[in-house]
This record gives structure tokens, C-alpha cells and sequence, in this order.
């Protein structure tokens, strides 16, 4: 028998928005014309943006390749702080994973701590890490490494290494258990291989989130290519700018398509 339709007259998705739901939309609403109007968003300064643009890329062609190897070399070091820095960051993610997994967690009140910790790490950026890590060790790659260590904690460990704990069959866990095998056994046993090629996964698109991180955190002193490209951008050096962004656009596709394959072969 047909389904009978409500006693509107109407589907479901066509019922009357409840007032809560108007409020919502009018505040959203709100907020985006006060956006546009505190943007001053302008068609003149969209046309002088556009010239302007015009500029760059007339000053920018042909492409500047006399320090190209320079320029390799700065990659080279961006590359070296983001693996680093998610190879670390995944490493230290799995016990906070472990903690903040409600299957795996040894009590209630740490599992909460621990993601409340996740959830701090998480919340701030990596720019601002980088920026408390250059105050904290100084200028250099360093200050990278580290800050895109904390930001691989707070994007792996929470928001997918423990969901996918928390998503792993009980059988397996439970029959070694049954057997005498204590929580760590258990967790080495039955957990980690079950979520293994799905971690190997999230830690691959890690690296090619942390690679653009760090051209990122290289602005701020962070170490790497972003500090050649600031210094051109400064500088009005616009052709070696469009050689960097070459060099940082090859190398993030090279690495895309190569973690691309890694994952075809792992999942």
C-alpha cells in the first residue's frame, strides 16, 4: 500500500519551517549581509583587484629559473618538515587515539580529558603554532615540526583514528580476551591490525595536508620554501614568486599522486 502523506497535504520536506528554524535562517541571513557590508565588498575595487592582478602576472612572466636550485633546496626542506612532523604527529596520535576511543579508553573521566586535550589542539591553527613555536625555540624548521605535530594530533587522533577504533567488530577484541589476553594484548591483537590500513590512509592525506601547511608556516619564520616566498613577495620579485609557486604546485601534485597509489594498494 502507498504510504499515506500528512495530514498537510504535504511530504515531510515540504512542511512548514518551525520558528526555530526561521531564526536560524534570519540570523544566518543577518550575518551575511553584515559580512558583505564590514568586507566592503565594492564591483570598483573588484574591477582594480582584477587590474591589479592584471600587473602581477604581466611582472611575474617569464618565470625567474636562475635559483632554481635554491629554490629545490627550500622544497626539499619543506618536504623534510612535513614528514617529520606527521610521521611524529601520527606516532604520538595513537595512544591519544587509544585514550579517547570509548572501546579502548580505561575510564570515563580520561577518555574526556583526553579529547578535551585533542579537542585544544585541534581548535587552534597551525599558524598559530607555528607563531608560539618560533617565540618558544626560534626561527627555523623546527618550529614547523613541531607545530604541524600538534595539528596532526588534533586532526588524526580525534576527528579518525579513534572514530575508527570506536568502529572496530568486538568479536576479534572479545575472543582474545576470553583467552586471558590482557587490554594491551587485546589492543595490539585485535585493534590496531583491524584499523591499520584505514590509520596508513589518514596519515598519507596527513602528509599532503601538512605539505601545505608548511609552505604556509614557512611565512612566519617557520623554516622552508614559504620564507623564499615571502621574502620575493616583499621584495616585488613577482617572476621568482611565480617560480616558487611552480615549484611548491609540482611537488604537491607529485606527492598527491603518489599517496593516491599508496592508498589503491593499501585499502
Amino acid at each position: 500500500m502507498p504510504s499515506k502523506l500528512p495530514t498537510t497535504g504535504l511530504p515531510p520536506r515540504f512542511r512548514r519551517p518551525s520558528l526555530f528554524v526561521w531564526g536560524i535562517s534570519l540570523g544566518f541571513l543577518a550575518l551575511f549581509i553584515q559580512g558583505v557590508m564590514a568586507t566592503n565588498v565594492t564591483l570598483e575595487r573588484l574591477i582594480r583587484g582584477a587590474t591589479n592582478l592584471g600587473h602581477f602576472i604581466g611582472r611575474a612572466f617569464p618565470p625567474d629559473l636562475s635559483n632554481l636550485d635554491v629554490l629545490a633546496w627550500s622544497m626539499y626542506e619543506t618536504l623534510n618538515i612535513a614528514i617529520v612532523g606527521v610521521t611524529l604527529g601520527v606516532i604520538l596520535s595513537v595512544p591519544f587515539a587509544l585514550l579517547a576511543a570509548r572501546n579502548t579508553s580505561p575510564a570515563p573521566w580520561v577518555r574526556s580529558m583526553t579529547r578535551l586535550m585533542i579537542a585544544t589542539m585541534r581548535t587552534i591553527p597551525d599558524l598559530i603554532w607555528a607563531l608560539i613555536f618560533v617565540v618558544a625555540v626560534g626561527l627555523g624548521p623546527m618550529a614547523g615540526v613541531l607545530a604541524i605535530v600538534m595539528d596532526t594530533i588534533g586532526f588524526a587522533a580525534a576527528r579518525f583514528f579513534s572514530e575508527r577504533i570506536e568502529e572496530v567488530h568486538p568479536g576479534p577484541s572479545d575472543a582474545l580476551a576470553a583467552t586471558g589476553a590482557g587490554r594491551l594484548s587485546v589492543i595490539g591483537g585485535a585493534v590496531l591490525p583491524e584499523t591499520l590500513a584505514s590509520m596508513t590512509a589518514t596519515s598519507l592525506y596527513s602528509v599532503e595536508k601538512a605539505l601545505r601547511s608548511a609552505v604556509t608556516l614557512g611565512l612566519v619564520g617557520a623554516g622552508g620554501i614559504g620564507v623564499e616566498l615571502a621574502a620575493a613577495m616583499r621584495l616585488f620579485n613577482y617572476d621568482r614568486a611565480l617560480t616558487i609557486i611552480l615549484v611548491i604546485l609540482v611537488v604537491v601534485i607529485g606527492f598527491e599522486q603518489l599517496s593516491s597509489q599508496i592508498r589503491k594498494r593499501v585499502i
